[in-house]
């Protein structure tokens, strides 16, 4: 099996986590820091909005049974790519939308995705997702590693998380793990 690697940032990294770690062809998605300034950041600096990390999820994937290009519309479909360093009610630059890539064709496929969601008028406003090039990945805390399985009563998950991954299971049944 090969494997390649795709850092996602799109709000709460419990949410986007809790997703892909359901997909078929989907290794891991481990949550965590990358696109700052700050080394080796904690969940408390990167909640201090002053690091310039965004919250990510690091997927590693086998491109045999998902592609790259699914793991994308997943991703579009997961969180309001038009809304500017935020999330709903989370609020800061930690809660960007970006695509940090791994390589030139990861950067073409999602500057192509984006042209693609435009065209097709998809949101009601302009996509404002960064794509940048990936850098240092910092893991969160182990607290953090599958946040939603571990914690579904908690407030956040159950009326945030919780609709996300529903949605998913619905919009993806096909693609879920058995």
């Amino acid at each position: 099996m090969s494997h390649a690697v795709a850092t996602l940032a799109g709000g709460c990294f419990w949410c986007i986590e809790s997703v892909f770690n359901r997909l078929r062809g989907v290794e891991s998605a481990v949550s965590g820091y990358m696109g700052g300034h700050t080394l080796n950041p904690t969940y408390k600096d990167i909640c201090n909005g002053d690091t310039g990390h965004a919250e990510v999820v690091q997927v590693t994937f086998d491109p045999a049974v998902i592609s790259y290009r699914e793991l994308l519309e997943i991703f579009f479909t997961l969180h309001d790519p038009t809304q500017l360093n935020r999330q709903g009610n989370d609020v800061g630059t930690q809660y960007r939308s970006a695509i940090f890539w791994h390589t030139p064709e990861q950067k073409a496929e999602a500057e192509a995705v984006i042209v693609e969601l435009t065209a097709a008028m998809q949101f009601d406003a302009p996509i404002v997702t960064e794509v940048a090039e990936a850098v240092t990945f910092y893991p969160a805390e182990d607290y953090h590693q599958g946040y939603f399985d571990q914690n579904p009563n908690q407030p956040y998950c159950q009326f945030v998380v919780a609709p996300k991954v529903v949605k998913a299971r619905a919009k993806f049944a096909a693609r879920l793990k058995e």
